[in-house]
């Protein structure tokens, strides 16, 4: 039980850790707007609406990337061959996933594939799984 819980800690922090890196890169290329402050929900709302679209598709590109990760992770260190704590790890990033496009203005295209892209989770699960 107790290598399960490290399995999905570690799939959590790892696929988070995918998640911050994208985005980071993100901010890179679509700096936030001058003069915004650290904290400022109505700056970040009005940054995330004039986003283009590569820069919200980047945000998807960081989601499955991390799921892919904390898929493959996850079950690396359960070493029980079930999928069950890379769907442990989906499940949590997918509640903050739909917490974050409720409070923040997300096109209906993101929600979907925001939802989905979770999914991967599964992938990374196989991926731990091949011998080859």
């Amino acid at each position: 039980m107790l290598k399960k819980i490290l399995a999905v800690v570690a799939g959590i922090i790892v696929g988070s850790i995918c998640v911050w890196t994208v985005e980071t890169v993100n901010h890179l290329i679509y700096p936030y707007p001058e003069g915004m402050k650290p904290g400022d929900m109505e700056g970040f709302k009005n940054y995330i609406e004039t986003l283009p679209f590569l820069g919200k598709f980047m945000v998807i590109i960081g989601y499955a990337l991390g799921a892919l990760v904390s898929g493959f992770i996850a079950t690396k260190i359960s070493k029980d061959g079930k999928p069950t704590a890379a769907l442990i790890c989906g499940v949590i990033f997918l509640v903050f996933t739909i917490y974050n496009m409720t409070v923040l203005p997300t096109p209906i295209w993101f929600w979907v594939l925001g939802i989905l892209v979770w999914s991967l989770v599964l992938a990374g699960y196989r991926l731990a799984l091949n011998k080859k």
